[in-house]
């Protein structure tokens, strides 16, 4: 699509969205009709597919749990994926496919790539809203890409939880602690990065060290020798599951230096607290959302209890499945918005009725009321690894930045 038709198509989404789409009217009461389906594009096999296969139950188990609950307004869901083997190739194609084949109101990808890819045909399409496990700061942007909404906080804001939590829990102290960064060289590591070095420096907080490194295979040696020079008091890690977390820490700690390891989102699962617990250490974060263990959030309960009655051999949801599960809800919420205003499941509709999602209750998994205005849900609470009773457990409120 030509630089001019996008823009005069997003103009037109803008303008939809200032005439007030909720108003009711006259033209798309039979837009209602039938099933709402919602395409996914799902990293089920290849290097994603222990996050993939979680996503695809999240998604799938969100949708049966809502048509046992009534549907939407009484109209049910239909979950249509396919596995992309996180192959972006594959994942574009997947996307056409089901758009074509099944004519989907919403799609769900899975990376920052995919969703930047599909972006021009989504928008082309305007019929489809989508959603994908990135917190990539670019895919959440009203302005270039409309039709996209993150399940969670980007990685710029999650970092900048990070930053205003060190910043308040240091404030007796008698120096700022001093801070190193360690992030992989791809865009789940590079991404929030700017946002964490503008919020600290606003803070006073002292950034003394900056380390990239391979996604994997690396030789940490080196860049430990870094970290040695510098003696941060805390090193945040980012666009890491697990590896090579656990061994920059074991040569850390061969070198005398204990500092406290931090992370974000991702990089908080089981395998990284497990990891880092096995060396002694409380791994200490920023989450989007609350853990599966965690009995606070009654939509966390539901989906405990449909794991019970359905997946027995899953005993608590993990981030991956919480945010799709969460990636659901949010596609339900607009559809269910746009029924009710008599407006046509379109993106310009689609695309105000997220934005009207202010004060939205996601049944307490992120804590604080949702405001989607932004197409994100801006906030975090930090966790610190338990030792006993081997669970990230909360370390603090919750962070609206």
């Amino acid at each position: 699509m030509a630089d001019f038709q996008r823009r005069k198509l997003v103009q037109a989404i803008g303008a939809a969205g200032a005439l007030g789409p909720f108003a009711i009217g006259r033209s798309s009461a039979q837009a209602h009709k039938g099933e709402i389906v919602i395409g996914a594009s799902q990293p089920i096999t290849g290097v994603f597919s222990f996050a993939g296969k979680d996503m695809n139950f999240g998604l799938n188990d969100f949708v049966q749990w809502k048509n046992a609950n009534g549907g939407v307004l009484g109209r049910k869901l239909r979950y249509v994926s396919e596995d992309s083997g996180f192959k972006l190739d594959q994942g574009v194609a997947i996307f056409k496919k089901i758009m074509a084949a099944e004519k989907p109101s919403f799609f769900y990808g899975d990376s920052t790539q995919w969703a930047k890819a599909v972006s021009q045909d989504a928008v082309a399409s305007n019929a489809i809203m989508t959603s994908s496990t990135s917190l990539a700061a670019e895919v959440a942007n009203p302005a270039t890409m409309p039709q996209h909404v993150v399940p969670g906080a980007t990685y710029g804001r999650l970092h900048e939880v990070l930053m205003e939590y060190i910043a308040r829990t240091s404030q007796a102290a008698a120096a700022k602690p001093k801070i190193a960064y360690v992030y992989s060289d791809s865009e789940f590591g590079r991404d929030g990065i700017p946002a964490a070095k503008a919020r600290a420096e606003k803070l006073g907080l002292p950034i003394v060290a900056e380390i990239i490194t391979k996604q994997s295979g690396v030789d940490v040696a080196p860049e430990v020798a870094k970290l040695r020079r510098a003696r941060p008091d805390i090193v945040v890690f980012q666009g890491y599951i697990a590896a090579p977390m656990p061994e920059f820490v074991r040569q850390l700690a061969e070198a005398g230096m204990n500092p406290q390891i931090m992370g974000t989102a991702w990089g908080l699962d089981r395998p990284a607290y497990s990891a880092m617990g096995a060396l002694g250490v409380r791994l200490t974060g920023v989450s989007m959302y609350r853990y599966g263990h965690e009995s606070e959030s009654t939509m966390i309960n539901n989906m405990r209890d449909y794991l019970a009655k359905n997946r027995a051999d899953m005993k608590v949801p993990s981030p991956f499945y919480i945010s799709s599960w969460l990636s659901g809800m949010i596609f339900a919420e607009i559809a269910e918005r746009c029924i009710k205003a008599n407006k046509p499941l379109q993106l310009p509709h689609m695309k105000a009725a997220l934005e009207s999602m202010k004060g939205w209750d996601t049944g307490g998994i992120t804590g604080l009321l949702a405001d989607l205005s932004e197409h994100q849900i801006p906030v975090g609470r930090m966790y610190q690894y338990d030792p006993d009773k081997k669970t990230m457990e909360p370390a603090s409120g919750w962070i609206k930045v």
